[in-house]
C-alpha cells in the first residue's frame, strides 16, 4: 500500500488549495482515508476522513472551509481547503486503514509522506 500526498504550496491568507492523496494497492471501496496535519512544534491533528461506507467527515474546527471528496477514476481522495489562514500552515498527511472513517491517527496503518502547506502573505 502506498499513499502519495500532493498539492501543497505557498498560498496567501484567504486563498485555496486542493490536496490530493493517490492511493495504490488499496481500493477506496474498502479503505478509509484520513487527512491529518502537523504544524511545527505541535501534535498531529485530525482534519477529516473519507470512506465509501461512511462518506466524509471533517473535523469541527475546519467545517465550512475544508471538504473531502473522492475521484472515482483515479483512486484519489482530495482535500479542498478554502479561506486558508496562517494557522492552517502545516505538513498535511493522508493515511489509510481497513475500517470505518476515523479522525484518530493511531487507528491508521498506512501513511503518505506529507505535503507542506504554508499560508502567509
Amino acid at each position: 500500500v502506498q499513499l502519495q500526498a500532493s498539492g501543497g504550496g505557498l498560498v496567501q491568507p484567504g486563498g485555496s488549495l486542493r490536496l490530493s492523496c493517490l492511493v495504490s494497492g488499496f481500493s477506496l471501496d474498502i479503505a478509509a482515508i484520513g487527512w491529518f496535519r502537523q504544524a511545527p512544534g505541535k501534535e498531529r491533528e485530525g482534519v477529516g476522513c473519507f470512506s465509501s461506507r461512511d462518506g466524509t467527515h471533517v473535523a469541527d474546527s475546519q467545517k465550512g472551509r475544508f471538504t473531502i471528496s473522492r475521484d472515482n477514476f483515479k483512486n484519489t481522495v482530495h482535500l479542498q481547503m478554502n479561506d486558508l489562514k496562517p494557522e492552517d500552515t502545516a505538513v498535511y498527511y493522508c493515511s489509510a486503514r481497513d475500517g470505518p472513517c476515523a479522525v484518530v491517527a493511531h487507528r491508521y496503518d498506512y501513511w503518505g509522506q506529507g505535503t507542506l502547506v504554508t499560508v502567509s502573505s
